[in-house]
């Protein structure tokens, strides 16, 4: 992806941020979708450092959901030339961490306002690629269903949003 300003930095990359005392370290967890189906595990935590926050879980996908959105393109057939919205490799997604619910007792994640399908169907990258702020509106917009979400191209109140605020304890 495309970046001219890092926005968002892995936790194991920063040595003056770390999950805090009485909250859990959700790495490795296994994440579930609305209908209880396993999407894939929590592999890095994203942060903001402007928010000062973990503001993303990075999941690496499972591969069933992979090859459910195989042939999903990035531009509708109708409009002449189309190509795939992923291509081999790209096998983590962001999930806003105020769309997760985590069970501490059996170490899992759940989203209840996404499924399987809305997974299968969203733009992936590869592990280890820096995540710009364009991909991240477009997820948001892609798993809420909203085209409307923060139409400015700034990061200003961006991280404000019911999406972002943290039940991570």
């Amino acid at each position: 992806m495309t970046v001219t300003t890092k926005n968002l930095f892995n936790l194991d990359e920063l040595s003056d941020y770390q999950v805090a005392e009485n909250y859990s370290d959700v790495r490795g967890w296994e994440v579930k979708d609305a209908n209880d189906r396993v999407i894939g595990k929590v592999d890095p935590l994203l942060v903001n450092k402007t928010a000062e926050r973990v503001v993303y879980l990075d999941v690496e996908v499972d591969e069933s959901i992979i090859e459910e959105g195989y042939k999903t393109y990035q531009d509708r057939v109708s409009d002449g030339v189309h190509e795939f919205l992923n291509k081999e490799g790209e096998n983590h997604l962001i999930i806003p961490i105020g769309l997760a619910n985590f069970d501490k007792e059996n170490k899992l994640v759940k989203t209840d306002q996404i499924d399987s399908s809305t997974f299968a169907n969203a733009k992936r990258f590869r592990n280890g690629d820096d995540i710009d702020f364009a991909y991240e509106l477009s997820l948001n917009r892609h798993f809420l269903g909203d085209n409307t979400i923060h139409s400015s191209d700034t990061l200003d109140g961006f991280y404000d949003r019911e999406e972002f605020k943290s039940t991570f304890r």
